[in-house]
């Protein structure tokens, strides 16, 4: 399958004087683990919200495989959307919640969801309302998992969850999806967990899109460099710096990577500078700290 399975244009959501979303526009395509990444409050789950028709946009076009989403079955069954939070029955039990997905997702396989109970080790017959948080979200991954949706959102899909559990998860995502490709999207701020799934990035921040780029691209787009102030402000000079950090006759500045970096390696080394490459999660915590000299989608 291949084409774009969400177009989202001039997208805005306004409530009252805030705008959560400001003028976004991107698409997903089919068959590919979107990382959707940004700071609390910045306005992603606000957007999934909108993709999956559960919010009215104030402004833009949300297309869903091609047609609107709000009110249109055919496209919203082929989602499933995990969200932070998700509210159950009181009287719901662990199954409860397997046969629901069952009636709800066409691609649901019961078998695997009923393998990843045991492997999270949650109790079928207990009350969703009795579980732990981590139990909880474990419940969340397994529906989203075992959907086997054509796009499967999950927002913060692991809260209370264990660093076993969190690799539990990474492990048959990957997987599942190497078996049965689907459009997968990870919103979270555990950036370097999930660094090596991810094949495309999209980062929101205050409401805008800062970032939008193939994860291989912005693998090593950002380096640190560190050494005398005047040979770095050589170094750096025409370059753009998203983030310095003077400490007496010293600096050290954070640099987005215009050229050649063979090149640059062997320029700093004549400089006496050192050169530290910046992880996917340093280049975004830069990006949307507020305190770099240039605020600018790279």
């Amino acid at each position: 399958m291949a084409g774009k399975i969400v177009e989202v244009t001039g997208l805005t959501k306004q409530f009252g004087a805030m705008k959560a979303v400001d003028n976004v526009s991107f698409h997903l395509e089919a068959d590919k683990i979107y990382g959707f990444l940004g700071r609390n409050g910045a306005g992603k789950t606000t957007i999934m919200h909108m993709i999956t028709a559960q919010q009215f946009p104030s402004e833009g076009d949300i297309k869903l495989f091609g047609e609107a989403p709000y009110e249109n079955n055919r496209v919203l069954s082929r989602v499933c959307f995990i969200k932070e939070g998700q509210k159950y029955p009181d009287h719901f039990k662990v199954r409860d919640v397997l046969d629901v997905a069952g009636a709800t997702f066409p691609n649901w396989d019961r078998d695997y969801a009923l393998e990843l109970i045991e492997e999270f080790r949650l109790p079928l017959k207990r009350q969703v309302k009795k579980l732990s948080r981590g139990m909880l979200s474990a419940v969340g991954i397994i529906v989203g998992l075992a959907s086997r949706a054509e796009l499967t959102l999950f927002d913060e899909p692991y809260l209370g969850l264990d660093a076993v559990a969190r690799t539990l998860f990474y492990d048959r995502l990957i997987q599942d999806y190497a078996e049965h490709p689907r459009t997968i999207v990870l919103s979270t701020h555990l950036i370097d967990e999930v660094s090596q799934l991810l094949e495309h990035v999209i980062v929101i921040d205050q409401g805008r899109l800062l970032l939008n780029d193939e994860a291989e691209t912005l693998r090593g787009r950002a380096y640190t460099v560190a050494g005398a102030s005047a040979a770095v402000e050589q170094f750096i000079a025409g370059k753009e710096v998203i983030d310095r950090e003077p400490f007496g006759g010293l600096l050290k500045a954070t640099v987005v990577s215009g050229g050649d970096a063979a090149a640059e390696q062997r320029r700093a080394i004549e400089l006496g500078l050192e050169l530290t490459a910046v992880s996917l999660q340093q280049l975004i915590v830069h990006l949307t700290s507020g305190k770099q000299t240039r605020k600018a989608a790279i």
